[in-house]
Order: structure tokens, then C-alpha cells, then sequence
């Protein structure tokens, strides 16, 4: 439902928002929530007017301005020479037009999000990577975005998070970030893109160590299965959030890998997971709740799973371990950082180790499970 004139944002009203142009961060964003909404009555006027006194700037974000073209948005990259954070939600209308330039510009983006800019094109990122001190780059859900981007993306030195849901890319795109990007990325997310298989996988740590990769999200893919789980776990790459939710091929033997998975060689075997989202994975049954129990996964305090497979089952397992906080109903774990600044779940991260708890005697393993623990470690020997 619209808001009444009366109730709305229009060009007048973004006059008086920095009337004495003294503010440094702006935010204005139309919520998606509930149904598609805009900002109807705000158009490349008023951010022509706005931009006049803008000079300090150094944060924006604007989202759901359908009104505002190209000719908006390269007002305020040209005239907020100190930005530093630019985001854009729901551009309808911003093309690949607004970064033609952009090198010419004396901007030092470091942060930039370009969600749901349907219109944007690789070349649009091309234009984008001549900020080289860019440490983080969201263009989730921009369709037209595909392996040449990522190949530009690559040269970005200084980048630690990278943000690709839903984009048109291919494991063949992926490849390229191994030649580079990799080995200092610490937050990546490919969620939603269909073309991803298990090649990927060994496409991104090809040989290479990356040892600052913390997050990973390979949500919905279709394609992606036990197999490419078994090589991120061979890769021993120490990773503590791992999102998987909603693929269908991944079942109990990734549970059974990243388990038994040793991230270096002088500690005692045992995931650095801290996080594990598993929720509607098509092949996961009542025998992955064996490794979810302790000693396997010493570290974890966030773990999703579809409630369905056995309530009986999940409650003991919460019981068992009161550190593990065990969503069921497909809740997003966590929260989404860059959409959401409060540190929502850094206080559940306690330094309590349970592996260590376990070798100290306080926890008994089943001679089965024993067994089963070592069957699984001889596939990273």
C-alpha cells in the first residue's frame, strides 16, 4: 500500500533532510518486505537539488527511488567527492551509464552494494573495479551479471568480501578468481546460481592454501553435491560459517566429511565450523545427527536443519549440546551484515571448545562412532 501525498517523500521534502549540508551518512529505503513499494514521488530533481549540498558526504544508501535514472545517481558519485559507501536497492533504472566515468571521478570507494540492479551489465563492474581500494562488493540478485565480471573483479587487491547471489555466473567465471582473488578473500557468496556444480569447488581452491576464507554460502545450488562437499573438506580450509541450504544433492556423507575434517595438521581432528546451515537438503536423514553430535563439530553454536526428519531427534540434540542454537523452520541464521550492522550473534560465540571438553573426559564416544570417526579419516590422509 502507497503512502498519501501528505505521508510520502518528494523532491521538497529531500531538500530539508541536509538543508545545512553538514551530514555525513544519508539512508532512505523503501521496505520489500511485505509487497513491492517506492519512493514514487522523488525523481532526478530532487536529487539534482539534494547533491548541491552533499560535499561531506560519505555514506549513502537509497533504495526503492524508481524515478531515479542514471542522470540521479551520477549527480551524487560527482558531487560527493569524500563517499566511500555508495548502496543502491531495487534501481530500476540505473545502467551500466552511471560508471562510464567513474575512473575520472576523485572517489575512493571502498564499499559498494548493488542489489537488485537488474539493468547493470559486466561491463558496468568493469568500469566499477577502478576503485582499487573496494574491500566489499554486493551485486546480489543483478541477473545480467556473469563471468566477465568476475574476471574483473579479480584484479581487486584489497577485496575481502563478495557478494554474487543469484547472478548468471559459471564455474568457468569462478576459475578466474582462483588466479588471484582467493588467496585473501574472506567472505564469499554464491547463493541461487543455478549454473554452479561441484567443479567449482575445485575450480576456487585449485591448489591453493587460502587460509582467509571464513565465510562461504553455497546455498541453492542444484548441481552441487556430496562430492564437491568431500573437496572443500580435503582443502582444509578452516571456514566457520558454511551455508548449503536448499541443495537438494547434499546428504549425509558432506555431514559425515566436514566432521571428520582436520584444518591443520598440529591440532587434534575437528571442524572449525562455527555455523552450519542444512536446512532442506534433499539427502539428509536421521543417520547425519550422529556426526552432529559431540565430540564432532566441537565449535558450532548455529546450526540449521529441516525440523520434519525427526523432531525426537533434534530436541535430544539440543539438549545435549546447550551452546548449539538449532533452527528448524528455515530462519536465516545469523544475520546479514551488510544489511544489518548490529553484531546480532557475537555474544554466543564463547570460546568453549568442546573437543577439548571431550579429551578431557567429560564426554563418552561409542565404539561405533569410533569406528565410523576413523573410516571418514582415512579419506583426508
Amino acid at each position: 500500500m502507497e503512502p498519501r501525498m501528505g505521508f510520502d517523500l518528494t523532491n521538497n521534502g529531500l531538500q530539508q533532510i541536509n538543508a545545512h549540508g553538514k551530514l555525513k551518512h544519508l539512508c532512505l529505503v523503501r521496505s520489500q518486505e511485505i509487497a513491492p513499494t517506492y519512493f514514487k514521488r522523488v525523481n532526478d530533481l530532487g536529487i539534482l537539488l539534494m547533491a548541491d549540498k552533499c560535499s561531506a558526504m560519505e555514506s549513502i544508501c537509497l533504495g526503492g527511488f524508481c524515478q531515479v535514472t542514471d542522470t540521479g545517481y551520477k549527480t551524487i558519485l560527482h558531487s560527493c567527492s569524500k563517499l566511500y559507501k555508495l548502496r543502491v536497492f531495487h534501481g530500476t533504472h540505473l545502467t551500466d551509464l552511471v560508471f562510464h566515468d567513474v575512473a575520472a571521478t576523485s572517489l575512493s570507494l571502498t564499499h559498494v552494494s548493488l542489489r537488485w540492479c537488474n539493468l547493470l551489465t559486466n561491463l558496468a563492474v568493469s568500469r566499477l573495479t577502478s576503485n582499487r581500494d573496494l574491500c566489499m562488493l554486493d551485486l546480489r540478485d543483478c541477473r545480467n551479471l556473469g563471468d566477465e565480471a568476475l574476471r574483473a573483479i579479480n584484479t581487486l587487491p584489497k577485496l575481502k568480501t563478495l557478494l554474487m547471489d543469484g547472478c548468471d555466473i559459471s564455474d568457468v567465471g569462478l576459475s578466474y578468481l582462483s588466479k588471484g582473488l582467493m588467496n585473501t578473500l574472506a567472505s564469499l557468496s554464491v547463493r541461487g546460481c543455478k549454473r554452479l556444480t561441484d567443479r567449482c569447488i575445485s575450480f576456487l581452491f585449485d591448489g591453493n592454501s587460502n587460509r582467509e576464507l571464513r565465510e562461504l554460502d553455497l546455498s541453492n545450488l542444484p548441481n552441487l553435491s556430496d562430492a564437491g562437499v568431500l573437496l572443500l573438506a580435503k582443502s582444509r580450509i578452516p571456514i566457520s560459517e558454511l551455508r548449503l541450504r536448499q541443495c537438494p544433492l547434499i546428504g549425509d556423507t558432506s555431514v559425515m566429511a566436514l566432521a571428520s575434517m582436520q584444518v591443520d595438521e598440529n591440532m587434534c581432528r575437528g571442524s572449525s565450523l562455527r555455523l552450519l546451515d542444512l536446512y532442506n537438503c534433499g539427502g539428509i536423514t536421521q543417520l547425519a545427527f550422529r556426526w552432529l553430535k559431540k565430540p564432532y563439530f566441537p565449535r558450532l553454536r548455529w546450526l540449521g536443519v529441516t525440523g520434519s526428519v525427526n523432531r525426537d531427534i533434534v530436541e535430544a540434540l539440543t539438549r545435549s549440546r546447550p551452546h548449539l542454537h538449532v533452527a528448524t523452520r528455515g530462519e536465516e541464521l545469523g544475520t546479514d551484515q551488510w544489511d544489518n550492522l548490529d553484531d546480532f550473534y557475537a555474544q554466543d560465540y564463547e570460546e568453549v571448545d568442546e573437543l577439548e571438553q571431550w579429551l578431557l573426559g567429560e564426554e563418552d564416544m561409542s565404539d561405533d562412532e569410533m569406528g565410523d570417526a576413523l573410516d571418514m579419516a582415512e579419506l583426508f590422509e
